[in-house]
């Protein structure tokens, strides 16, 4: 069954219908055409799918909403999927998931981890045919919690409307506006301001999710249950190795040492080494031994630069003539193309796991990553076959997955070089003491590294009431964690406990 609810909001609100038509013309409105007048669309329709040994009936609605914010206007493609026969809507929690990018619509989670409907996909996140077949997703969260799928201003169908510019939604603080208010118009829409209320970010997401929970608490008093927050980039000075930010080589050891334990290429005392005991061991090094010594720089010896260089080599599969001509600092982009070289492969930045030719390019600007190499079509295929044959959404738009010009139009608006949000989420936790916080990270990711996420949450200086609403969890997996089967399934375990009561 299908409803198809579509109109002209813009014109019913400035303007009365007998003036509409006088309006909208050249000389009236010079450069701005009728379809850049917001049109909310919304198609429901109805599923089932198989969760464990429980059928779930559900309702989808595929949509655009039109939201006003900072006194622009935009229109934001959502994806919702709401549970069916629920008597009490306020013992239903609903959680409000999207990518980060910045740039990225919401496929990824949507369509890779949460959703009903995923692709089929090996455990490195590679389909077997193109395009990928789509199938239930027994691993999906639908029963313990609603679900909507956000794309921000920009990326998927989302796009700024009635004569604003996208440009008034990207950046930091735009974006945390735009989202923010969407989520309030739908909570407000829906009667669901007696749900518990849950965001779910990866990547930026993670950036977004933290500064959009303070913004529904400090603008509109919505307080939220749940943070969950994958690939964690909460903190910008683990992640950019700039002059003068020795940070990141300290925080990126530990995942060249877990990708080289997993391609076999380390000396037998380590390789026999369970990889989370390796992993504490090469953890305690860095805090033992590579910290102090990159604070020291240019004065160690000689002969502890040779020893540490020895045990850097040791640890990562690289050579310690590499460490000794880079100052003892590695980047992501030597490791991934010197690790495997002789091999003639390099590793990926998303998945340290996965490995593809060389052929040249930077693995930070996204090129040579095999990791990412057939994701983006994968993807982008199934989500527009899923959004038109079974969700029934009709449009002229393309579908925008990962937006270029939005990632190179953003900003961070901070005070500081790097964007840093340590302190907004110990306000954030301080504020609201139901609130919940779910870190995870996968240990072959090389964008977000697992122990950068330690580092920041080291950071957050919690209480000891506080710190029992904070959980850590590791999948053997890269940024998509979920792309590898097991550590869905370790996921999906572990959902059950955190949503607990509430599901």
């Amino acid at each position: 069954m299908k409803k198809l609810f579509s109109f002209l909001l813009a014109l019913c609100s400035l303007f009365s219908s007998a003036d509409s038509e006088a309006l909208i013309g050249e000389d009236a409105l010079p450069g701005l055409l009728l379809e850049d007048f917001a049109q909310e669309q919304a198609v429901e329709t109805s599923h089932s799918v198989m969760i464990g040994d429980r059928r779930i009936n559900y309702t989808a609605t595929a949509g655009t909403m039109v939201v006003s914010s900072g006194g622009e206007q935009c229109e934001i493609f959502y994806t919702a999927y709401t549970r069916d026969e629920v008597d009490d809507l306020n013992a239903r929690p609903i959680t409000f998931a999207f990518n980060g990018g910045p740039g990225s619509a919401s496929l990824w989670l949507h369509m890779g981890l949460l959703g009903p409907r995923r692709m089929e996909l090996d455990d490195e996140g590679r389909a077997a045919a193109f395009p990928a077949a789509l199938v239930d997703n027994e691993e999906s969260i639908l029963d313990l919690t609603d679900l909507v799928f956000i794309d921000p201003v920009g990326t998927g169908y989302s796009r700024a409307v009635n004569g604003s510019s996208d440009a008034a939604f990207l950046g930091y603080e735009n974006d945390i506006r735009s989202v923010g208010d969407f989520i309030r118009l739908y909570v407000n829409r829906s009667g669901r301001w007696g749900s518990p209320k849950y965001l779910a970010g990866e990547s930026y997401g993670t950036t977004r999710a933290v500064g959009v929970c303070e913004y529904l608490h400090d603008v509109y008093g919505m307080g939220l249950n749940g943070l969950m927050l994958i690939s964690c980039a909460n903190d910008f000075t683990t992640l950019i190795d700039q002059p003068g930010n020795d940070l990141p080589y300290a925080i990126f050891l530990p995942t060249y040492a877990a990708d080289a334990w997993y391609h076999g290429v380390l000396k037998d005392e380590y390789q026999d080494m369970e990889l989370e005991a390796f992993l504490e061991e090469v953890r305690q090094f860095v805090r033992a031994d590579y910290v102090p010594a990159l604070f020291r720089g240019r004065s160690l010896s000689k002969d502890e630069m040779e020893q540490l260089a020895e045990q850097l080599a040791a640890y990562t599969g690289l050579s310690k003539e590499l460490f000794l001509s880079s100052s003892l600092r590695v980047n992501l982009d030597d490791f991934c193309f010197g690790l495997l070289a002789d091999d003639g492969l390099a590793v990926g930045r998303l998945d340290g796991r996965v490995t593809g030719p060389v052929t040249g390019g930077s693995l930070g600007e996204g090129a040579s990553d095999p990791s990412m190499a057939s994701e983006d079509i994968i993807f982008t295929a199934a989500v527009n076959q899923y959004m038109t044959n079974e969700l029934e959404y009709q449009t002229d738009l393309p579908y925008i997955p990962l937006s270029g010009d939005v990632s190179m139009a953003w900003s961070m608006d901070s005070d500081n070089a790097y964007l840093a949000q340590e302190n907004t989420i110990f306000e954030c936790m301080c504020k609201n003491s139901f609130l919940k916080v779910w870190v995870l990270s996968g240990y072959y990711d090389g964008a977000t590294p697992f122990f950068g996420t330690e580092w920041i949450y080291d950071h957050v200086f919690l209480g000891e009431e506080q710190q029992k609403n904070l959980t850590m969890s590791y999948y053997p997996s890269g940024h998509m964690f979920y792309l590898n089967g097991e550590s869905r399934a370790l996921f999906r375990e572990q959902a059950e406990d955190w949503y607990g009561a509430e599901s």
